[in-house]
């Protein structure tokens, strides 16, 4: 509050939801069974994901309408919270060569998308019964105005980010 100089409490900005996004078109591709994914996606979350369908069809990636083309999961609550408390105290730590995330992963709203490009860096998953590896993509949707309230939200619920030279968040380029 006194950061962001806010005088009513409920105006303070929080986070609101967690989603996990996993794009399943390389196991499509190749013809193979994509519930190596669901399982893993729902050890590191602690929640069943859901299958997202192909809405329209595209000639030039093979795709046709109703295809399986990803994963998803949404927390909320007492989820959330813990797999943001996992997120900065265990995996953000885990992976390798880590200097901090980026603070130009904002949107113009104060919500945070990150991309781990190897899902091995959570604790529940052995990377012994990997059959392939894939990316998550982790989007933290906050109930910030703007890009400044959602870094300073973030910043003190502990999340690592890249110093930048100015005070102000580094604008897109």
């Amino acid at each position: 509050m006194k950061e962001l100089n806010i005088k009513n409490i409920m105006a303070v900005p929080r986070i609101t939801k967690v989603k996990i996004n996993v794009g399943i078109g390389t196991y499509l591709a190749g013809g193979k069974d994509y519930s190596e994914v669901v399982k893993n996606i729902t050890e590191m979350s602690g929640q069943k994901p859901i299958v997202t369908h192909a809405k329209k069809a595209i000639s030039n990636f093979k795709i046709r309408i109703g295809l399986p083309v990803g994963i998803t999961v949404t927390l909320r609550k007492k989820r959330m919270y813990d797999f943001v408390n996992k997120l900065v105290n265990s995996v953000l730590p885990r992976t390798r060569d880590f200097r901090g995330i980026p603070p130009k992963s904002f949107d113009k709203k104060g919500n945070y998308s990150l991309g781990i490009s190897e899902f091995t860096v959570f604790p529940e998953i052995r990377p012994e019964d990997i059959v392939k590896n894939h990316g998550v993509e982790i989007t933290i949707v906050t109930s910030a105005k703007n890009d400044e309230e959602g870094y300073a939200l973030l910043k003190n619920l502990g999340f690592p980010f890249k110093r930048v030279s100015s005070g102000k968040i580094a604008k897109k380029t």
